[in-house]
């Protein structure tokens, strides 16, 4: 018996926990339900519409607060507009920097291709130089092979080293050796340690 007593308090208990849940709601959610629909009634026959007077900014709680966001939001576009200006200048500053830096850039590059021509001119002035030089020299080598080496000795005995160097070495060694034999001992042996070199 004892036992059965027992399952029966537990039921009972149980009952009252869920009577608690259950009183809640019907003492207060309900009755606010009620109340809130009787009010929503009560303002359409009046035709007063209740959710658009909630979000009109011309109540002063929403004017503030509107307000408040609006000097807030001119206040940070100021501040944005101010720091993009800073960063246009800024900007503005390098690109002014970087113009001038390719005009310099420029004007040095037409000074180097007006320098590589005339480099290019010099050269070849003086390949034609060294060309006019080498048919002038093949003259003169063929004048002197046809001449006889006693003729040709004082002459060579007269020309500057180098001259006379560039000569003697484009002789053929039949003509080269009786030029040698007729220039003085001094002369042929000068010439000949420079045509050794």
């Amino acid at each position: 018996m004892v036992k059965k007593h027992e399952v029966h308090e537990s039921k009972v208990k149980k009952k009252k926990g869920g009577g608690l849940l259950q009183g809640i709601l019907l003492w207060t959610l309900i009755p606010l339900l009620f109340t809130t629909m009787v009010l929503l009634i009560i303002a359409y026959v009046a035709d007063i519409n209740v959710f658009d007077d909630v979000w009109n900014p011309s109540l002063p709680i929403f004017n503030e607060i509107l307000q408040d966001d609006e000097v807030k939001d001119d206040f940070l576009f100021e501040e944005r507009v101010v720091s993009l200006q800073a960063e246009i200048q800024e900007k503005e500053a390098q690109l002014v920097k970087l113009q001038n830096e390719l005009s310099k850039v420029k004007d040095e590059k037409n000074v180097l291709i007006a320098d590589q021509k005339a480099l290019l001119a010099e050269i070849e002035e003086l390949k034609i130089a060294k060309d006019d030089h080498k048919r002038d020299l093949k003259e003169i080598i063929s004048t002197f092979e046809k001449m006889s080496a006693k003729s040709v000795a004082p002459i060579i005995s007269k020309m500057s080293d180098e001259e006379a160097i560039e000569i003697l070495s484009s002789l053929k060694p039949d003509v080269l050796a009786p030029i040698m034999e007729k220039l003085s001992a001094e002369d042929a042996a000068k010439y000949a340690s420079l045509l050794t070199k």
